[in-house]
């Protein structure tokens, strides 16, 4: 029987996921979503997180297919995450 597993940036993704809740789907929101649907895609535990970037998605009328269609476009286009420090802009695992 396999257990879940707490992820290491559980604490600071959990803020963010809460502040997205409360959210409005601005390119630098969209883009954060992106992030943490890509960081919790098949992760064994965080089930709270993962139900509420479902949530997120269904509050925003999108699917997870037109999330990264967009935010591709956003980051193609460049600086959603210039004013941000380098750390996050890096903060992908």
């Amino acid at each position: 029987m396999n257990k879940d597993q707490q992820h290491p940036q559980y604490h600071r993704d959990r803020s963010v996921v809460n502040s997205l809740l409360a959210g409005e789907a601005t390119d630098y929101n969209l883009a954060e979503l992106a992030r943490l649907r890509i960081r919790y895609q098949g992760f064994p535990g965080a089930r709270d997180i993962q139900s509420d970037l479902d949530k997120i998605l269904q509050q925003w009328g999108m699917t997870e297919t037109e999330l990264f269609e967009k935010t591709r476009a956003i980051h193609a286009a460049g600086g959603v995450y210039k004013s941000r420090s380098k750390r996050e802009e890096q903060d992908w695992n």
